[in-house]
């Protein structure tokens, strides 16, 4: 296997990021990947990462460290968005991007990290759990607005 790099994400991962969503959703959706990556880069700009395999953008990992939520004052790790290429899957990417976000989140003062996964998102949720992610005291809730 080429050598994989780690690094933060920037602006111009923007395209590839775009891309991977693709391939994974078969929906090419650059406004929504535009406001959400300059969202986490102003908000928390080291967090966030990349993974490159030859110069190319393969993987990403988009999270911040906040406090002062849903009554949990400690400051948490939040794991918001990720998508590994189809073609670059079973490699160590998703491994490689979970150890440095959580590293920088550690980094930033933060005991825990959280994320939420869709109950029907069995895949994802087969990640996390081998990314030692575990269930939360927390239960997320919602009302439907017709």
């Amino acid at each position: 296997m080429a050598d994989v790099r780690i690094r933060p994400v920037n602006e111009l991962d923007i395209e590839a990021i775009c891309r991977i969503d693709e391939r994974i959703t078969g929906k090419y959706r650059p406004d929504v990947w535009e406001d959400r990556v300059v969202y986490f880069i102003r908000r928390d700009p080291d967090s966030s990462q990349v993974a490159e395999v030859d110069g190319k953008v393969v993987g990403f990992m988009l999270g911040e460290v906040r406090g002062g939520e849903f009554g949990m004052e400690e400051p948490t790790g939040w794991l918001e968005f990720f998508g590994v290429d189809p073609s670059a899957r079973e490699r160590g990417i998703g491994r490689g991007l979970t150890d440095a976000l959580l590293a920088g989140f550690k980094k930033r003062g933060a005991h825990v990290a959280r994320t939420m996964v869709r109950t029907q998102d069995a895949e994802i949720a087969r990640f996390v759990a081998a990314m030692g992610f575990t269930p939360a005291p927390v239960s997320a809730l919602e009302k439907r607005l017709a």
